[in-house]
């Protein structure tokens, strides 16, 4: 239970390695696999999370093991962090940009198949921003996949 069945620096290198490719693998599904989780979503992530970790502790199953290669995901995952903080390259790299699907109550089709944004979740932007698809000013896929609608001013604001 104790006993490490593998090299302390060969389960970092594990972990580290895992953590890295996965955020790679994540970055190129795109924004909304990162976004708001579908059921299908949820069941991907459950499965990639059970066939992740075995090829990170290999034939270990010690409690040190377990605990090396969790410290090392909260380390990577505090640099990554850091890098994304300080570092606008970084930032971009790692967390994307926000992708603008819409203008002036148009919503560009191309840019919403290409990110593979259903019409369901634009609907349910509008609603939650209490916006008609006329009120529009901008429509935004953001980073971190969810959807900012932009209103536009009204005359009587002005």
């Amino acid at each position: 239970m104790m006993d490490l069945d593998l090299p302390i620096v060969e389960l970092m290198v594990r972990a580290a390695a895992v953590y890295l490719v996965l955020l790679f693998m994540m970055r190129l599904s795109g924004k909304r696999t990162v976004g708001q989780f579908t059921p299908f979503d949820l069941l991907v992530v459950m499965l990639v999370s059970e066939a992740a970790g075995p090829s990170m502790t290999g034939k270990d199953q010690s409690l040190w093991g377990g605990l090396v290669v969790c410290a090392v995901l909260i380390a990577v995952n505090t640099l990554i962090g850091i890098l994304t903080a300080r570092y606008r390259v970084a930032e971009k790299l790692l967390e994307g940009e926000a992708i603008l699907l819409g203008r002036d109550g148009e919503i560009f089709e191309s840019v919403r198949k290409k990110h593979r944004i259903s019409q369901n979740d634009i609907e349910k932007a509008l609603r939650g921003a209490d916006c008609e698809r006329d009120e529009v000013r901008f429509v935004f896929l953001e980073a971190d996949g969810s959807i900012c609608i932009q209103k536009k001013i009204s005359n009587a604001v002005r």
